[in-house]
């Protein structure tokens, strides 16, 4: 392979935010794409740096193209943080509500509240999941939703450890102990694995608001 192939290569890759399994993916198919279009060109007797120069003329420079990957990036990376949030909240609430109703006891109202904004932070993630998935078959996929996505499961992201504290020190004293201790892991866990997710997808908007406007 091309040195010059492989450094358009590495350019494309730091150009880009998004999912490193599809980043990969990506960048990869279009290193198989470069070397298949020199090869069909040096087959046909054109010199070899030649070849390299039509390839690259023909897929285009790095700020050419990156536009549209980091935009299918971006797509990917709201499609992980919206399962991210389903799945997170979804086990929370589940387990949440095991607890309280096996032990008879009313949720508190600020657990409630917290509760419910993390439930219709879930449900607007599943939304996205439609909107990012069979949806896009009729329709385009709205230009604010990835943004929306990651404010979303950042406010999940405090609002499920918030709630899980004050199940723990609301808690009847018979189990509170084990649920405090439950609680927290669940706290830190939650909060790290949404903070995580809603930072990723930030950061792939604004590299697509950056890629979009140079």
């Amino acid at each position: 392979m091309s040195d010059r192939v492989e450094q358009y290569v590495a350019e494309l890759s730091a150009a880009l935010r998004g999912p490193a399994r599809v980043k990969s993916r990506m960048v990869d198919e279009i290193r198989d794409g470069l070397a298949d279009t020199i090869d069909a060109q040096t087959s046909c007797g054109v010199p070899h740096e030649q070849a390299v120069d039509r390839a690259l003329r023909e897929f285009g420079t790095v700020d050419e193209i990156a536009p549209s990957c980091q935009q299918e990036l971006t797509i990917a990376q709201t499609r992980q943080t919206s399962t991210n949030l389903v799945i997170v909240v979804g086990f929370l609430i589940t387990a949440g509500h095991l607890t309280w109703t096996t032990e008879d006891w009313e949720l508190p109202t600020t657990a409630q509240l917290m509760l419910a904004v993390a439930t219709t932070a879930a449900a607007l993630a599943v939304g996205a999941l439609a909107a990012t998935g069979v949806l896009t078959r009729w329709v385009p996929v709205p230009e604010g939703l990835p943004t929306l996505v990651s404010w979303a499961c950042g406010t999940a992201s405090v609002a499920m450890p918030f709630a899980a504290v004050v199940l723990a020190l609301t808690a009847p004293l018979h189990i509170a102990w084990p649920l405090i201790a439950v609680s927290y892991v669940i706290a830190i866990g939650s909060h790290v694995v949404l903070a995580l997710s809603a930072r990723a997808c930030r950061e792939c908007v604004r590299r697509t608001e950056l890629e979009t406007s140079s």
